[in-house]
């Protein structure tokens, strides 16, 4: 697996478009190697919750500066119209995946069946748009050791989805640098740059957390100097997918 879990830090993500008020998120460390093995510096930029009215705009900014980033979508109600994207998305060079159709937690994490019935209806949501065999990373919602999941599905519930996402062949990823742009305290441009530079210092390997949802106008905003700034830092970018790929070769 290509995450190894060592710290956790515990985020109160308000996610205005969803019923959920305050769910909380988590941020986890992205294992890298270290010493005459270290891998060169990575980052890989990462939305969730969209697409939305405002990952086309992400999307210029991406193509000018010919950065590579990985979006974790889901199929709402409120994104419909949007769902067309996610092709725009691929064909610009852009990783896909998956994240919820619904992202209400109550649902999704009420059973092992109740999530993965979750994950068919997204991939049905998105099957007109892409082939789904390109469709096998995803992001658990609120992370993979997410304890809001607990309380609808017990103890257990994260352990038993991780192991089933791997018997399915598929990968799951959190990440270790958050932008905290969807927090209830909803930072402006200057302060989500500030939020990842702060959790990016001294690390190797950085999956930033950032969300494409029509709430995060500021991300939009922050994106150049975000990308300015890794770039500054001797950074490389690059999917998830990619990043995977190249921890494999170097194992």
């Amino acid at each position: 697996m290509l995450l190894v879990i060592l710290v956790t830090v515990v985020h109160l993500l308000y996610h205005q478009e969803y019923a959920e008020t305050a769910i909380p998120n988590d941020c986890f460390a992205v294992s890298a190697a270290t010493g005459e093995t270290a891998l060169p510096k990575q980052v890989c930029l990462t939305f969730d919750d969209g697409p939305s009215s405002n990952t086309q705009p992400l999307l210029d900014i991406l193509a000018r500066e010919k950065v590579p980033a990985t979006f974790f979508v889901c199929a709402q109600d409120i994104n419909q119209e949007y769902l067309p994207l996610v092709r725009t998305i691929q064909q610009q060079g852009h990783q896909v995946a998956m994240h919820s159709a619904t992202h209400r937690y109550a649902t999704i994490y009420r059973s092992p069946e109740a999530f993965w019935q979750d994950i068919k209806t997204l991939r049905q949501a998105l099957e007109p748009y892409l082939s789904l065999e390109d469709l096998t990373w995803l992001r658990f919602p609120g992370g993979s050791t997410n304890t809001v999941s607990h309380k609808y599905g017990g103890s257990g519930i994260m352990k038993t989805l991780k192991a089933q996402t791997e018997e399915k062949g598929w990968h799951w990823i959190d990440w270790n640098v958050c932008g905290e742009d969807a927090t209830a305290s909803h930072p402006d441009a200057d302060r989500i740059l500030r939020n990842i530079q702060e959790d990016a210092e001294d690390l190797t390997t950085c999956v930033v957390l950032l969300h494409d949802t029509k709430a995060t106008g500021e991300t939009v905003k922050a994106l150049p100097q975000i990308i300015g700034w890794f770039r500054e830092k001797g950074y490389t970018f690059c999917t998830v997918e990619q990043l995977a790929e190249l921890q494999s070769s170097r194992e």
